[in-house]
């Protein structure tokens, strides 16, 4: 009959699973046997603490639980070893997971950071620019007369028109609050309108403007954040249905920092549930381009809702490609910061040590001004760090070395308009340079990614609140945070070694190069980039053909993607991945080649 927890700790035996270390010879197997194991109480005085002596407790196991534990683990132990290791399994190990099972379990907030940390600058290494400096663009074209010209123009021309007073702020909101009321219904973008919120702050917006107080760039302009950003008294509700009531007290800091520039929040914008994909609990968000297809996650929304002219601007986060992939599939630019340079105080965790905030906009220059607004340190995120920007949005690109992966630019998923965008690069003076790291298995450094996020979400999955989300595939989130439990942690102290490994590695070719040029969607450099910390531009580089909807989610035969005859035709992306904290150098590089390759204003068909 199954014993309760109880029971086993009554009856638990408590004794030594071998001799401490540094005691002479090793115990014979008999005497390792729990039955004949000593308690502390028995022990003599002055008998140090050894391993094998704690509280014998949870369930009995048996060579035969470890034969199948070596399938999922991918070890192999002999007869004796195993045996052993069943044996004295409750008095070596067992115990440890009473922070958990109880009966003394510790609540660990959401407060509660991990003690250990990643910074992406390695022991030694000097990192970024050692000046402020930021020059932005001083011109823009008159005011459009269509709303619409206007809905889709750059910030850097609607802070010049804000500023001169050729538009109010609050004609401006006005003209996003309805196209987001018109459009949303098509693209599933929106969680939460904040239209109140919105109009009042671009009634102050104006007042201020008026009386001569002008914050700068971002000064009215409206700005939907991704709904992982906490806003006061307004619902964030991570996209997935456990949180969908939730109501924080207090904005993150991103969102305190764009109030205090002047910016006017306008939505709370999709995002596929606990940032993952492209699908919440009000659906998928798709494509404006193309409304067969989802937007790409997880920072769907902001993609969405950026590429189709219902916000100036918007913020996203990155994990592991959130912001990279839905910029390329949705045609806009996104710029994933260094990590450490934009607090994520607020900001719901995924991944402590992965996770980043950043803008995501119509324009190089755009994302530049946004992240100068939100940049440095902040108290309630222990891994942010003060950091420099040194941005001249009229610098010269010539000379510049610019890596780049020969063999990645011949295979999928590189395209024509990766290829094309090497000979630009050529054609404004900067100069190629062929780069190449070792072929090692860089997916294993998911190990982190998937570990940190069970962690993260842990109650939700002990609970069984996660059934409770809109998608339950098995490449969704509550498949794999049960999985993670029955990650090694032997192995995840090992990836956090070839983490650092990579590192050194990325360190090397980035000291050959300025930036590189990758194709944006290439899993190595995902997985890299955002394991080494190193910031990332993406932006639109052309346009392509498609003849099959794309999808973030594994293939399902039970649910065929849309197919096209003739193709559709799709915005393209490259990105560009720069030195730690050298965002600056990112952006002169991109409006460079944004001039170049011409593409960036066109819209979306249909809105």
């Amino acid at each position: 009959m199954t014993k309760t927890r109880r029971e086993f700790l009554t009856e638990a035996t408590i004794g030594l699973a071998g001799a401490a270390a540094g005691a002479a010879g090793a115990l014979p197997l008999e005497a390792q046997d729990p039955a004949q194991q000593q308690s502390p109480s028995q022990l003599p005085p002055g008998a140090p603490p050894a391993f094998g002596t704690g509280q014998g407790m949870g369930p009995q196991v048996s060579s035969e639980t470890f034969v199948e534990a070596e399938k999922l683990m991918q070890v192999a132990l002999t007869k004796p070893q195993l045996e052993q290791a069943a044996s004295s399994w409750r008095g070596n190990i067992s115990f440890m997971y009473e922070r958990r099972t109880g009966p003394r379990k510790v609540e660990l907030p959401a407060s509660v950071v991990p003690y250990s940390s990643w910074n992406p600058a390695l022991p030694g290494m000097h990192v970024g620019p050692t000046q402020d400096r930021f020059l932005r663009s001083d011109s823009a074209p008159a005011l459009p007369k269509s709303d619409e010209a206007i809905a889709f123009s750059p910030v850097t021309h609607l802070s010049h028109w804000v500023e001169t007073k050729q538009i109010t702020s609050t004609r401006l909101t006005q003209i996003y609050l309805d196209r987001l009321e018109k459009y949303n219904p098509k693209l599933r973008c929106v969680i939460t309108l904040t239209k109140d919120l919105a109009l009042q702050q671009a009634k102050q917006a104006d007042a201020e403007t008026a009386a001569g107080k002008y914050r700068g760039p971002l000064h009215g302009i409206p700005w939907g954040g991704k709904d992982l950003l906490d806003t006061a008294g307004i619902p964030t509700t991570y996209g997935a249905e456990p949180f969908r009531d939730r109501v924080p007290k207090e904005d993150a800091a991103v969102v305190k920092r764009l109030h205090a520039a002047g910016a006017v929040l306008v939505a709370k914008l999709s995002l596929g549930a606990l940032a993952l994909n492209d699908i919440w609990f009000g659906g998928q968000t798709v494509n404006p381009w193309l409304l067969e297809e989802g937007a790409s996650g997880s920072s769907a929304g902001p993609g969405a809702a950026t590429a189709a002219g219902l916000v100036g601007f918007s913020i996203g986060s990155e994990t592991g490609g959130s912001i990279v992939s839905p910029s390329m599939r949705c045609g806009v630019t996104g710029l994933r910061p260094t990590y450490g340079r934009v607090p994520r105080t607020g900001a719901m965790t995924l991944c402590w040590s992965l996770d980043k905030l950043g803008p995501m906009t119509r324009s190089v220059e755009d994302a530049l001004l946004v992240l100068h607004a939100i940049s440095g340190p902040d108290s309630g995120d222990l891994q942010s760090v003060p950091s420099k920007l040194d941005f001249d949005a009229n610098a010269s690109v010539k000379g510049l070395r610019v890596g780049y992966f020969p063999k990645w630019m011949n295979e999928p998923p590189a395209t024509n308009v990766d290829r094309a965008a090497l000979e630009t690069i050529k054609k404004l003076g900067m100069v190629p340079v062929e780069v190449s790291i070792p072929d090692w298995p860089y997916d294993c450094l998911n190990v982190i990614l998937f570990a940190e996020s069970a962690a993260s979400f842990e109650e939700l999955t002990l609970t069984g609140k996660a059934d409770e989300l809109k998608v339950q595939t098995y490449d969704a989130w509550p498949n794999l945070f049960r999985q993670s439990r029955f990650l090694s942690a032997v192995d995840f102290v090992q990836t956090d070694r070839l983490r650092r490994r990579v590192a050194e590695e990325m360190h090397r070719v980035m000291s050959e190069v300025d930036l590189l040029l990758v194709p944006s969607l290439r899993d190595e450099m995902l997985v890299i980039t955002n394991n080494t910390g190193h910031p990332s531009l993406t932006m639109r580089a052309g346009f392509v053909e498609v003849s099959e909807a794309r999808s973030d989610w594994a293939p399902d035969p039970s649910r065929p993607l849309p197919k096209f005859n003739p193709p559709r035709r799709v915005p393209h992306g490259i990105t560009l991945i720069g030195r730690l904290f050298e965002e600056g150098t990112l952006g002169a590089a991109g409006i460079a080649l944004e001039r170049a390759f011409n593409v960036a204003a066109e819209t979306p068909p249909g809105f």
